[in-house]
């Protein structure tokens, strides 16, 4: 018996402005992490809802036109589309930390990259007690990899959730946005009952407690949105919004986004990407759509990976910069970095790599593994720190 979806599958034409807002986010985290923005680290959540939105607009389509979903298709996709300029960033950071790190690094890298490589590496810097609000105190590469690893987790568990809606339902899109905003009830609820107030990374990092920033993007691609009239205001005063707690916004110091704050800048970010896709003629669409915003956007995944590293590894300290200067510094090494990896390397495997597909994709992708796990175990470790205390008194 086929299932009736209330859904169109044909394609939606490409929103300019979601890449703009890619960009948007992207250059937010840069600048938090070069000391200019104290609230640039809300661009991990609009990153967070532009990932839900798109994930589950596919998953719809989908669903839409063969009536249910095919997670181990939607996990080939993500692998080409991620995997590629990750592996890039693992082994090339391994490497420069080796080469001219200090010993603390190097052990860090070696802890941390199995974890990255598992996508467990939030609950593995829990683990570790290793505070996000330290300004990340330049001793880890991989740890702004914590969102990542939330977002990957996502894609492993939202696809099953959809395709049990789609094989039991005759009405995918509104029950998947009840899910979706039911999850994002739960996830903020325990994100204010679990915050600490002398430390907020458990609440802030954890997969459980952020998952309503994504879960808010899902919902959004699930419901028909604000009528079209609305979408420019709406998206204007949204815009405003979001840009003046980016501004005043100042982190583990400002304990209300701790409970509720963050919800609050999801859904106003969840609400935005609706408004532009519904209305992409507006003038915050348009201002999103202009190319610099967008072709940063196009990058804004290879950028944001290889930023970190390059703040740890060109550190004011090392380089003798400081402020601007240094901030133009890492931000153009990154960005070659980021263009290097997306048109040499992302780019063919996503779109013309025929052995990245099926039996020879998947033996590629148990090569890799492989290959990465050897890394870890090869990485020279550094002598043990010594304390002579023959002149303690």
């Amino acid at each position: 018996m086929s299932i009736v979806v209330d859904r169109s599958p044909a394609l939606r034409p490409h929103v300019a402005a979601l890449d703009g807002l890619r960009g948007v986010a992207v250059l937010g985290v840069l600048l938090f992490h070069t000391g200019h923005l104290p609230g640039g680290f809300l661009g991990v959540d609009l990153f967070f809802a532009l990932s839900g939105y798109l994930i589950t607009d596919l998953l719809l389509r989908e669903a839409a036109a063969t009536g249910t979903v095919s997670p181990a298709a939607f996990w080939g996709r993500r692998v080409r589309r991620l995997l590629p300029a990750l592996v890039l960033v693992l082994v090339g950071a391994t490497l420069a930390a080796v080469a001219v790190g200090p010993p603390d690094l190097v052990r860090t890298t070696a802890a941390d990259g199995p974890w990255v490589q598992a996508n467990l590496v939030n609950w593995h810097l829990l683990a570790e007690s290793a505070s996000y609000w330290d300004r990340f105190g330049r001793a880890r590469v991989f740890e702004h990899l914590w969102s990542i690893a939330v977002e990957e987790q996502f894609y492993l568990g939202w696809p099953l959730v959809v395709l049990v809606i789609a094989r039991r339902s005759g009405r995918v899109a509104r029950r998947v946005a009840v899910a979706a905003v039911g999850g994002s009830i739960c996830s903020a609820i325990l994100m204010i009952v679990l915050a600490d107030p002398a430390d907020p990374t458990r609440v802030y990092t954890g997969t459980d407690t952020r998952a309503f920033s994504l879960l808010l993007g899902a919902a959004v691609a699930a419901v028909p949105g604000i009528p079209e009239r609305l979408a420019g205001p709406w998206s204007a005063a949204l815009a405003a919004g979001l840009g003046t707690a980016w501004l005043v916004v100042d982190g583990a110091d400002d304990q209300w986004l701790f409970t509720g704050g963050l919800l609050v800048h999801s859904l106003a970010s969840a609400a935005l990407i609706g408004a532009c896709v519904r209305a992409p003629g507006s003038t915050v669409a348009r201002l999103l759509a202009v190319p610099p915003l967008r072709w940063l956007g196009l990058i804004s995944y290879s950028l944001y990976l290889w930023h970190w590293p390059v703040v740890v590894l060109l550190s004011t300290e090392r380089t003798g910069l400081e402020g601007w200067t240094w901030t133009l510094l890492v931000g153009t090494v990154a960005i070659g970095l980021a263009v290097a990896s997306k048109y040499l390397v992302e780019d063919p495997i996503r779109y013309r790599a025929g052995w990245a597909r099926g039996r020879t994709g998947l033996l590629a992708f148990v090569v890799v593994m492989i290959g990465l796990a050897v890394l870890w175990r090869v990485v020279p470790q550094p002598p043990p720190v010594t304390i002579d205390v023959t002149h303690l008194s």
